[in-house]
């Protein structure tokens, strides 16, 4: 796999750095009294917002950065409050849900996770993600971090490291320095886990108070190990770093909220909230980040019933996205069928119905009763993709019952919430960060015109979002080689040209145009069972991809060599190898 960057001189001409900059005749989506103010000038002087008023009472200096925001809404940027930079979203991330290491050893990924921790910040930043928090990854990523704090082209991040833990998966101890979990198995190696953190600059502190691995009851357990949560609290707090708390049973999290969490980053799925917890989490001024959408990344993965949408196949990261469909070729057909058959039991989808459901309940209870949420996605776990999967978690907490202004402020300032930061970004005001977004469309009308967007505004600094991460040959190839895999017409199409051309090798014209490819290639994804395109090798040079591919077409199999040259960032013309007889 080949990741190209934008070079620190391309860089220079695609964003706008300004002393002052005016955004004027905007729309205001003000998060904090959620409403619209129409007619507005805001003024940006380096990373800051230094002024807002009226359009009409504010001139613009002939030596500013002007933008017309006329017809447009500028909103607060986007939060993903739960995310992971060491895991990709992909198939072979996660080694201990499936091992699939014969395949793809995990220090590869481990290495495709180091290597592409800018590209995943300018994917966030591209789609209006000005703010993360990684809530668990290897010390590698914590200290990584910081190399971002002044890249313009960065979401700011806040993060913690490896997780304290008193069950570490056994697969992990082959990998001691990229293990993203400490173990703890005593109040001191509980203590130890924070202080090993400490030189490194965490923002917080996290727990993954998982229960049962000891053969206890899921209480039993619970209560055994609180001893060692509480220490690893209290070392925390003695610190001044906040806590965070994986616990998805009604008990841990009960537990945790007790002795001190700030922050439970999943819903609790297997009991519905109590008043008596719902109104404790509420005075100790506890933070939720449900992360609805991330179970079924997992469950549809291994039952082989993914559904991407044109959104998603565009905007996550193509490569990540098109080793979900390896199950299809692999060929360990003993494991593959195995997972299929777990992931599409009676009882699998049943427990995955239920548990979604308490999740939405609970959702609802917590917000009606004041509980302050946090949208975030837990990306980069397997099936749940890098910045694509925001929309999927914001239509979850659609269904869960909130509307979309709550799910704006759950979006924006309630990510700040987390660590008190709420004074300094998270909506639009006078001495906030000018951490921004202008939207073409209305976001309160659909929540889809947050993927409308005009400019990014990071850091004071205004990009074209086209301009942060680069189309280039081999993504474009990718990209319709996913949207082939899903049979989407759309998102095949969207990486060609509108006068493509279609060849047999050398020169033999079999096509043109966009609009007879539509034609043809939906007949073949509506109508040709097991249609599956394995990719057996890649050439990328210059210009030119060239692909060998093996094609599964109901019962039959086709080898084939494909070549894609590209064109002011679309495919152009392709080119069908035959197979020589």
């Amino acid at each position: 796999m080949k990741i190209f960057f934008l070079t620190s001189i391309a860089l220079a001409f695609s964003i706008t750095i300004s002393s002052q900059t005016y955004i004027t005749n905007v729309t205001i989506t003000d998060v904090e009294n959620q409403k619209l103010i129409p007619n507005q000038t805001v003024v940006i002087t380096n990373d800051l917002i230094s002024d807002i008023q009226s359009s009409k009472n504010i001139k613009v200096p002939e030596n500013a950065i002007a933008i017309d925001g006329t017809g447009k809404y500028l909103a607060p940027g986007l939060t993903d409050a739960h995310m992971h930079f060491s895991q990709n979203g992909g198939l072979y991330t996660r080694p201990d849900a499936i091992n699939l290491q014969e395949f793809v050893p995990y220090g590869d990924e481990i290495t495709t996770s180091k290597t592409t921790m800018e590209n995943k910040l300018r994917r966030y930043l591209k789609n209006g993600i000005t703010t993360v928090f990684d809530v668990g990854s290897p010390l590698y990523y914590l200290e990584k971090s910081k190399t971002f704090e002044d890249k313009y082209f960065a979401p700011t991040i806040y993060m913690t490291g490896p997780l304290s833990t008193t069950y570490k998966p056994e697969i992990y101890k082959d990998f001691p320095d990229d293990s993203p979990f400490a173990l703890t198995q005593t109040i001191e190696e509980g203590i130890k886990s924070v202080q090993d953190q400490l030189p490194y600059k965490p923002d917080f502190i996290k727990i993954w108070y998982i229960v049962g691995a000891d053969g206890l009851s899921v209480e039993e357990s619970a209560r055994k190990n609180l001893p060692i949560v509480k220490a690893i609290i209290d070392e925390a707090h003695k610190n001044n770093l906040k806590i965070a708390v994986h616990a998805t049973q009604r008990i841990t999290a009960q537990l945790a909220v007790e002795n001190g969490a700030d922050f439970l980053v999943h819903s609790v799925d297997d009991e519905i909230l109590k008043p008596g917890f719902v109104q404790l989490m509420k005075k100790n001024k506890v933070v939720l980040c449900p992360t609805l959408i991330v179970s079924s990344g997992y469950a549809n993965t291994f039952g082989q019933n993914l559904n991407f949408s044109p959104y998603d196949l565009k905007t996550a990261n193509p490569f990540q996205l098109g080793t979900l469909l390896d199950l299809k070729h692999l060929s360990d057909t003993l494991l593959v069928n195995r997972y299929k058959a777990m992931g599409n039991s009676n009882e699998r989808l049943e427990g995955l119905r239920r548990e979604d459901s308490i999740s939405r309940v609970n959702l609802k209870i917590l917000l009606d009763a004041g509980v302050t949420i946090a949208t975030g996605t837990d990306a980069g776990n397997l099936g749940t993709l890098h910045v694509s999967s925001y929309q999927a978690e914001l239509k979850a907490m659609q269904a869960s019952g909130m509307s979309n202004w709550q799910i704006l402020v759950a979006s924006t300032i309630n990510g700040a919430k987390i660590l008190n930061k709420e004074n300094q970004f998270g909506s639009i005001a006078i001495g906030k960060k000018a951490n921004l977004i202008l939207l073409d469309e209305n976001p309160i009308q659909n929540l889809e015109n947050l993927t409308k967007i005009n400019k990014v505004i990071n850091k004071g600094v205004v990009f074209d979002p086209k301009d942060l991460v680069q189309d280039t040959p081999e993504i474009l190839v990718q990209r319709q080689l996913n949207g082939y895999n899903f049979r989407n017409i759309e998102a095949f199409l969207e990486p060609y040209a509108e006068d493509v051309e279609l060849y047999g090798f050398p020169d033999t014209l079999l096509g043109k145009g966009k609009e007879a490819m539509r034609q043809n290639y939906s007949q073949m994804f509506e109508n040709t069972p097991n249609l599956h395109c394995e990719l057996v090798n890649r050439i990328v040079q210059g210009n030119t991809v060239i692909d060998q591919e093996r094609v599964q077409r109901g019962d039959k199999f086709i080898d084939a060599t494909v070549i894609y040259t590209i064109e002011n960032e679309k495919i152009k013309k392709v080119y069908f190898v035959r197979k020589q007889e």
